[in-house]
């Protein structure tokens, strides 16, 4: 059976929710991907019959939480900036430890006429985000605000 790849929990005002992987960088993929479904709809752009393009996410922090949030936020931003019918956020490099953290990675799209967007995502909250490590894999809580 397939493990899943995030899950949304229950928030009274916003959506909240936590993604798993085996690792830092499937964690934040899975995250990525849980932000853009609620975003845009992903079935439909999945569907869709388009050129796939992609654009450069490069981040650093000094810790992982803060990775994660500053990744999040410029897959949103880049998203809105450039009206992306984005999919899926792949990671192609993480690297960290006690001196910080890097990322690069690549945001997914396809050059499509009409609308795709679900729902408007303001921001990714930093309050309650938090990444864990249990058993043989980590999870990623994030909140969003919408």
């Amino acid at each position: 059976m397939a493990r899943a790849k995030f899950k949304y929990l229950s928030h009274t005002a916003d959506v909240e929710f936590v993604a798993y992987g085996k690792d830092y960088g499937e964690a934040l993929e899975n995250s990525a991907l849980a932000l853009l479904n609620v975003a845009l709809d992903l079935k439909r752009i999945n569907k869709a019959e388009g050129v796939m393009r992609s654009v450069a996410i490069s981040e650093k922090a000094g810790t992982i939480e803060n990775l994660v949030w500053f990744t999040l936020q410029d897959i949103l931003s880049k998203r809105a900036a450039g009206y992306l019918n984005a999919f899926r956020f792949k990671v192609e490099k993480l690297t960290g430890g006690k001196a910080g953290f890097r990322l690069k990675g690549r945001l997914l799209y396809k050059k499509l006429s009409g609308d795709y967007t679900a729902l408007d995502v303001k921001a990714v909250t930093a309050h309650g985000l938090k990444v864990s490590e249990y058993g043989r894999g980590y999870s990623i809580n994030v909140i969003i605000d919408v």
